[in-house]
């Protein structure tokens, strides 16, 4: 017979030297492309451009907050993109066409959102099915399911929608004021609460997180529903933005900047490692580039090739920081 030994749980594991350096990295690359734009652009360092960026930014960071929390344990998603245009389309139709209140129509946004994650993480942590595919199958599901339900855009949401989109307090835009609160929230998770150390714990093996004890289902499945609920408040404010919720291009892509962001940021694709720092520079990150290209009349095609490049060169940085680990394990082992 057999004995195993079960290791208690350890705490957060803490940022390697390559990986620190490569946090450092991205931020004199934001600082050098802000210098860039700066150069090239007058209207990028003015307070209207400043804002944009930050109501840009916004959306991408309240979703790439629970992703980042996916992928540290193993998992990820890639249909928050249609997930974002089924809940902002779905609470358009209720407020144009069905005559809804528009908190109620903004509460059901959230709710398809939270629904539309169930289901994908019931499929992926119970039944074991592969998160990237899985995702990409309901990718395309919701999308289709958002074009069939509305042809023509809704549009005209009025002042209490327009309000997340436009609207501000203390000066502070409130999509922005959003994001930081689900950037706080997500940070004191992974860095105070017993259930952040719980989600390295599956991210670096989760068969011996699940010998442990812990809800190596339960916390994927919270973390999809969350994820879900968060691409349905930014479908909510990306309409409201635009007054306007185009069923097949709202949300269109942003799975991808997400995935781009949580990657540049220094979250493991593999699993087990990252912060919430390194995803808000990514964040950051595109979001100052793709202004900037777009202030310096830079072809959508080109814009395209940069974000496609950043995601080739996180996924680059990502492997060479795993390597540089198990070297440098290794070589500690034999000596």
């Amino acid at each position: 017979m057999t004995s195993t030994t079960i290791a208690p749980v350890a705490a957060a594991p803490r940022a390697s030297a390559i990986q620190i350096a490569l946090r450092f990295a991205l931020l004199i690359g934001l600082l050098a492309v802000v210098l860039y734009f700066s150069l090239a652009s007058s209207l990028f360092l003015t307070p209207g451009n400043i804002k944009n960026i930050l109501i840009s930014s916004s959306v991408l960071l309240i979703i790439a907050v629970p992703q980042a929390v996916l992928v540290i344990m193993g998992y990820v998603d890639m249909s928050v993109g249609s997930i974002v245009g089924l809940a902002g389309v779905a609470m358009g139709v209720q407020i144009v066409d069905n005559g809804w209140n528009p908190w109620a129509a903004m509460g059901l946004a959230i709710l398809i959102g939270a629904l539309a994650g169930l289901i994908n993480g019931f499929l992926i942590a119970y039944t074991r099915l592969s998160p990237i595919i899985v995702t990409l199958g309901t990718l395309q599901l919701y999308r289709g399911i958002t074009e069939g339900w509305r042809q023509n855009p809704p549009a005209g949401f009025g002042e209490t929608v327009g309000m997340f989109g436009r609207g501000s307090l203390f000066g502070i835009p409130l999509a922005v004021l959003i994001s930081l609160l689900v950037f706080a929230v997500g940070a004191l998770f992974l860095y105070r609460m017993a259930a952040g150390r719980h989600v390295y714990a599956i991210g670096v093996n989760d068969e011996a997180a699940f010998l442990s004890g812990l809800r190596t289902k339960r916390l994927p499945l919270l973390f999809y529903i969350l994820i879900g609920a968060a691409a349905g408040i930014g479908g909510i404010l990306l309409a409201a933005r635009l007054d306007s919720a185009p069923p097949t291009t709202l949300g269109a892509n942003l799975e991808l900047n997400v995935l781009t962001a949580v990657l540049l940021g220094g979250i493991a694709f593999t699993g087990g490692r990252g912060t919430m720092l390194g995803v808000l520079l990514g964040v950051l990150f595109l979001t100052v580039l793709s202004n900037g290209m777009t202030l310096t009349n830079v072809p959508y095609w080109a814009q395209s090739i940069a974000t496609g490049g950043a995601l080739v060169i996180a996924a680059g940085l990502d492997e060479l920081s795993q390597k540089r680990g198990t070297v440098r394990r290794l070589t500690a082992t034999r000596g």
